[in-house]
């Protein structure tokens, strides 16, 4: 009895096709790239010079969009979030207060439930008129949120204590940075860690 071979319906050319397989490749890396933007790791470029002399105009970080789902803010973390008065736009800057404190500034230093905070990463360029405010207390489920730039930063003092519910992630790693006046790269900057 002579066996018969089943027809795939296809001819034999048409089962292998080189360029088949680079658009599945294309379509799959695409897609993980949509995934990993979307849910994982973000990249944002710094615009302005709010967050001096931690980030740099120029300077390029990759945002980590899960470590709020398995941790809370802690002070000093740099977060990407949704501005509150334009949630189209993004914001990044310096947690200093968390829910249930009570923050003042007074003479360039900023006090804590009253007692003083030390920032090494704050820069204050008008010495002869110091910046003041408060008392504020953080409601919770918010953050009272500062650029390092204290002089030259929109920040809680401005629009109040952010919703956490407008955290984009959590700042980890400057990737690139390029200093836009001289069309050179910051190799120093280029890797450093932001803990």
């Amino acid at each position: 009895m002579k066996e018969k071979a089943l027809d795939s319906g296809k001819d034999s050319a048409e089962e292998f096709s080189p360029w088949k397989e680079y658009l599945k490749a294309a379509v799959i890396a695409l897609a993980l790239a949509l995934f990993i933007r979307a849910f994982i790791v973000q990249a944002y470029k710094i615009p302005s010079g709010s967050m001096l002399q931690t980030l740099q105009i120029g300077d390029h970080l990759l945002v980590n969009k899960l470590v709020y789902l398995f941790s809370n803010p802690e002070r000093g973390d740099i977060i990407v979030f949704k501005y509150p008065r334009d949630p189209k736009r993004d914001f990044v800057k310096r947690v200093i207060g968390l829910p249930g404190e009570t923050l003042k500034l007074a003479h360039n230093t900023i006090y804590i439930n009253g007692k003083p905070l030390v920032e090494p990463y704050a820069i204050y360029q008008d010495r002869y008129a110091p910046s003041s405010f408060g008392p504020v207390t953080v409601p919770p489920g918010h953050l009272f949120m500062m650029g390092d730039n204290r002089d030259n930063s929109q920040d809680s003092r401005v629009w109040g204590p952010l919703d956490i519910n407008k955290i984009r992630g959590k700042a980890f790693i400057i990737h690139w940075s390029w200093r836009g006046d001289s069309f050179g790269v910051r190799w120093s900057r280029v890797g450093k860690l932001l803990l």
